[in-house]
């Protein structure tokens, strides 16, 4: 059953429910929170992003192009293509070699509204660098030329990259690769849909390299994970939930279209993973906010930054408080 997470009220009038699954992993694996079905199979969107990057960094595509960590960073990126998202995008494409008319996603205007009026007012055209995808396409394209891949039909399962990638999923997770259901994501890429304690054990061992057996592979994931935080605007934007959580240094995340997050927490060693069963995102920050809460996560001013994105007051238009947003449920285990 799903558990109600979050509840909206207007006036004292109960208005809307989100519904969802909540699964918290130690570094054994053992399932030690949970809200709702801690197996529940979602498919992870762009909370893969960090994880197709690892390919790339294994090969060394930083060296190979002269990319910088903060343009590397954009590979697990779900950017906003603000300004400076875009100079960085622009100077990986010319360092690959690789022109934005290669990548599969679509032509689009920034996710950013300040960065879209800007264009659509100038009379600016759609670019596909502007989709939130472009930084992980430069990085499949950059791996595939330095491994002398073809680049047709780089975003089919098929193609030698995303089966690397498939693999890292698999190494990451725990499940075998044929465990693993794929579908295709908005860019095009294959998306993979796994139980929520395996999403959060990628994120375990994405936070804590230890865990990985794999030097190669550990070596990237501590790079990923350092830039990662490091480099926290690149990810989104200063105004959205990835960015405030990697301003803390103890926690790696993603988060991905649709209601699924995941984040771990490195000296704690735990890692969770949750779904918004109605796709929505707006309740993360207030879902993440009362899980940290609750399980006594010291960092309150990361608590705090949770609160400013989901105020727990419902205000209208005109700034008035109206209502309330309340995390209502209650981890087992907590």
């Amino acid at each position: 059953m799903a558990e109600r997470l979050v509840e909206e009220y207007r006036g004292g009038t109960l208005e809307n429910i989100h519904y969802g699954h909540i699964c918290g992993i130690d570094d054994t694996g053992q399932v030690v929170y949970s809200a709702g079905d801690p197996h529940w199979v979602s498919f992870m969107r762009s909370a893969a992003k960090p994880f197709q990057a690892v390919p790339a960094f294994v090969h060394g595509i930083g060296d190979a192009y002269g990319l910088t960590d903060r343009e590397l960073t954009l590979l697990t990126a779900s950017h906003r293509a603000e300004p400076y998202h875009v100079e960085a995008l622009e100077s990986m494409s010319r360092k690959i070699g690789i022109g934005e008319e290669c990548l599969v996603c679509a032509q689009t205007y920034p996710f950013s509204m300040s960065a879209r009026d800007e264009l659509v007012l100038g009379g600016k055209p759609r670019r596909r660098i502007y989709h939130n995808c472009s930084g992980k396409h430069l990085g499949v394209l950059a791996l595939c030329k330095a491994l002398g891949y073809g680049i047709e039909g780089y975003d089919q399962p098929s193609h030698p990259a995303q089966s690397q990638i498939l693999k890292t999923v698999s190494l990451f997770s725990g499940c075998k690769e044929e465990e693993i259901q794929l579908g295709t994501d908005g860019c095009g890429f294959p998306v993979f849909a796994l139980p929520l304690n395996r999403i959060a054990a990628m994120f375990l061992k994405l936070a804590c390299p230890d865990l990985i057996e794999d030097p190669a592979v550990r070596k990237a994931a501590e790079h990923i994970s350092r830039i990662m935080n490091e480099y926290h605007d690149m990810v989104s934007a200063p105004w959205f939930i990835c960015s405030n959580l990697l301003k803390d240094p103890n926690i790696a995340a993603k988060g991905g279209a649709k209601g699924i997050y995941g984040f771990a927490l490195r000296k704690e060693r735990l890692s969770f993973a949750l779904k918004v069963l109605d796709g929505s995102e707006d309740e993360w920050p207030l879902i993440i906010a009362s899980i940290l809460e609750q399980i006594d996560y010291g960092n309150k001013e990361t608590i705090d930054r949770m609160y400013s994105l989901t105020p727990r007051e419902l205000k209208n238009d005109a700034g008035l408080v109206v209502g309330s947003n309340k995390a209502v449920f209650r981890l087992t285990g907590a």
